[in-house]
């Protein structure tokens, strides 16, 4: 009964303690004194982009524009909307000013037969989308999808 009792307590103990952990709340990984995010958009949907932007919007104003790196990836589907004529068009271009990175996935783009002129002239390229997001979670980066 009481070796029974014990195993309970215990498990229950364990169960507290991981129910803890995840109530945590996410925050961006902090390397080199800054908090570095990146955050996936692979939706041609305006109210992910949109969601995306205000998240990034948002970490900029608690955390301070100085004191994080951010940078959205988008792809597959989630690339036409940095079309140079996308709904979201200003929104990228405050995003960029604000200090965020936007990127586009080349092998995306060739699979779309979209070119550099047809993109927002403010965002940058990389290779493969996947691949920056896994490189930048190997830097330390928290990964945010929204």
């Amino acid at each position: 009964m009481m070796k029974r009792m014990h195993t309970t307590m215990g498990a229950l103990l364990g169960g507290l303690a991981l129910v803890g952990a995840l109530a945590q709340p996410a925050t961006a990984a902090a390397v080199d004194g800054k908090a570095k995010m990146v955050i996936q958009v692979s939706d041609n949907d305006p109210a992910k982009w949109n969601l995306a932007l205000n998240n990034a919007k948002n970490i900029q104003k608690d955390l301070g524009k100085d004191k994080v790196d951010l940078e959205i990836v988008a792809y597959g589907p989630g690339i036409g909307m940095l079309k140079a004529e996308s709904e979201v068009a200003n929104r990228i271009q405050e995003a960029v000013d604000s200090g965020v990175q936007v990127v586009a996935c080349e092998n995306t783009m060739r699979a779309q037969k979209l070119s550099k002129g047809d993109m927002n002239g403010t965002i940058g390229y990389v290779n493969a989308g996947v691949v920056e997001i896994m490189q930048k979670q190997q830097q330390g980066y928290t990964y945010l999808r929204p």
